[in-house]
This record gives C-alpha cells, sequence and structure tokens, in this order.
C-alpha cells in the first residue's frame, strides 16, 4: 500500500527534516509515527502528499509519486492536518466536506450521498448547516476528519489527530479510526491513542528511523523510548 524508500527532506536553510527513512505499510494497517518536536514526522507526512520536495522513492497503492501523477497520488491519500482551520474554509460545514469531490467534478447528487453519510457515520449530523467559525475544537476535528473520509481515500495521513480534544471526544475518534478500514499513518505524541489505534509504532530521532515495534511492546520499553528522545508516561496498559 505505501512504500517509502530511502526519503530525505531538505529545508532551504539545510535543515534535514527527514534522513533516508525507508517504511513499508501494508493495505488496512495503522502505523504510528512518535518522536519529540522537530523529528521529522510531519515532514514525513507531507512528502507522501507530495507538498514537501523529497529525494528517494514514495510509492502510493502501486502508483509511484513524481511531478506528473501528484493529482492521482492525491486522490488517493487523505490528509488529515493538526489544525482543523486549515481544513475548514468554506461557508457551512456541508460545503466544506462537498469541496474535495466537487473539485473531482463529481456529480451533486453522488457528493450528497456522500457528505450526509459521513456526517452520519462521524455523529455529526447537526453540524451541516453550520460554519467552522461557531464550532468547538472537538467539532471541528470531526468535521475535517469527514472532509477526508469524503474523498474515499485508500491511505489516510493524520498529524496529532488528537491535539486540543477533551477526553469524551479523544474517545469518539479513538473508537471511529479503530472502526476505519483505511491505512493510515499516524503521527502522534499520544502514545496512549498511539498504542490503541496502531499496530505498530516507530519511533522518529532526528529525522531517523529509531526503532519499529509491536505498539504494545514498543511503547512500553522505557530505555528505548528514552533514547529516541521520548518521555515514556502516560501510557496507560
Amino acid at each position: 500500500m505505501l512504500n517509502i524508500n530511502n526519503l530525505s527532506v531538505s529545508y532551504p536553510d539545510g535543515n534535514k527534516a527527514v534522513d533516508d527513512i525507508s517504511l513499508n505499510l501494508e493495505e488496512g494497517k495503522h502505523l504510528a509515527l512518535v518522536g519529540a518536536n522537530g523529528a521529522g514526522k510531519t515532514s514525513l507526512l507531507l512528502s507522501v502528499m507530495g507538498i514537501l520536495s523529497f529525494e528517494g522513492e514514495i510509492i502510493v497503492d502501486g502508483i509511484r509519486l513524481s511531478k506528473d501523477n501528484i493529482a492521482e497520488v492525491r486522490k488517493r491519500t487523505g490528509f488529515l492536518f493538526q489544525n482543523p482551520d486549515d481544513q475548514l474554509f468554506m461557508p457551512s460545514i456541508y460545503d466544506d466536506i462537498a469541496f474535495g469531490p466537487r473539485n473531482m467534478g463529481i456529480d451533486e447528487e453522488t457528493i450528497k450521498y456522500r457528505v450526509d453519510d459521513r456526517l452520519k457515520l462521524l455523529g455529526i449530523e447537526q453540524l451541516k448547516d453550520k460554519t467552522a467559525l461557531t464550532l468547538s475544537g472537538g467539532e471541528k476535528r470531526m468535521a475535517a476528519l469527514a472532509t477526508v473520509l469524503a474523498m474515499k481515500p485508500s491511505l489516510m495521513l493524520l498529524d496529532e489527530p488528537t491535539a486540543f480534544l477533551d477526553p469524551k471526544v479523544r474517545r469518539k475518534l479513538i473508537n471511529i479510526l479503530k472502526s476505519l478500514p483505511h491505512t493510515m499513518l499516524i503521527a502522534t505524541h499520544d502514545l496512549t491513542f498511539a498504542k490503541e489505534v496502531c499496530d505498530e509504532s516507530v519511533i522518529i530521532k532526528e529525522g531517523k528511523v529509531f526503532a519499529r515495534g509491536k505498539s504494545s511492546e514498543l511503547l512500553y520499553d522505557e530505555k528505548l523510548m528514552d533514547e529516541g528522545g521520548i518521555e515514556a508516561i502516560g501510557v496507560e496498559r
């Protein structure tokens, strides 16, 4: 499903955010990227979307990402930004969710079905005609997730999806993500979330893969987590 080979991402100031990373992710699996701030997690996600220039190889659903087919790769890939305000900018939540399918040229009848179906799936039908400016943080997160699901992606990239969520909404999000069939690559500082949602976790340190293993084992290895620059506290068993 996702193959990343010898990926490197450098910024104009010379900082190498991602340094020769190789990762494979099978269809339907959930993989967490954990690491300290600045470790390269978000840069890795943005490169998979083709937003950042990179060296190496990225293959999504059998398609090798390049300038010539970036639109096709993005049709198969959904990105949930850390800040929902980056994803919600239309007059209503309905229009936010319909935005992507409309850009793909899908007819309005099909779009209406998709929007209503995603609103119902996430339990936010009441937000349909509201503007993002009036929503709580949790409501914005669910609405942003609906915009991603409306595109029917094969691969979902999520950047700190539980950030700023209260416990009730966080639990709702966990249950939803666990129920979805999509392949997911998730950058997160929430170790308990990673353990519960993701089959495996990868520790990213200074732009490199420091360790990879089953979330139920890796995230409890205090010595390894400490060496990876992560404070391994608060992980619920």
